[in-house]
């Protein structure tokens, strides 16, 4: 039966295609080295690898990106420079807000981010923002964090799980 596959979010991008050259070891008869290509997808986080290979859930793929766009929006990503947003200046009276400013927007997205890593519980943070905010590969979060292989997947799943209940997305 074919897999329902899920709306991504709109930050994901599956157009960002490269050929990359994977050398293999010296072939003995020919006495060369033989190159094959493969296809990366730059823009594939750790979290839509899982998903498309049938890890992860439509709901944990949501809550997964759900807490990466929260992140994003509280601007806690490290920064290479300052920012250099236009200051508005307005000199004719003011009307009603328009709602929140983007100043308020990043708190709210802070205060969010902070009570859905609470709720996943100290023991599962740390799985859950090194593969879904910081960008890690499962293995690489296991051995950083020395966990055994293969455990990584398991404890992202339970703390995905948790993250949809916070987020309270559909079942």
């Amino acid at each position: 039966m074919p897999r329902k596959v899920c709306a991504l979010p709109r930050h994901i991008d599956p157009r960002p295609l490269v050929e990359r050259e994977l050398a293999e070891p010296l072939s003995e008869a020919k006495g060369r080295a033989r190159g094959r290509t493969v296809t990366v997808n730059l823009a594939e986080s750790p979290l839509s690898w899982l998903y498309t290979r049938g890890f992860l859930s439509d709901r944990q793929l949501l809550a997964g990106e759900t807490l990466r766009a929260d992140y994003s929006s509280a601007a806690m990503e490290p920064r290479v420079t300052m920012r250099w947003d236009a200051v508005p200046s307005v000199r004719s009276r003011r009307n009603a807000p328009e709602g929140l400013t983007p100043s308020e927007r990043m708190v709210a997205a802070k205060a969010r981010f902070d009570a859905a890593i609470a709720v996943v519980g100290p023991d599962l943070a740390d799985i859950a923002w090194r593969v879904v905010c910081a960008g890690e590969a499962i293995t690489v979060a296991e051995r950083a964090l020395a966990w055994p292989v293969r455990s990584g997947r398991l404890v992202l799943k339970i703390a995905l799980d948790r993250l949809a209940d916070f987020y309270r997305l559909p079942h």
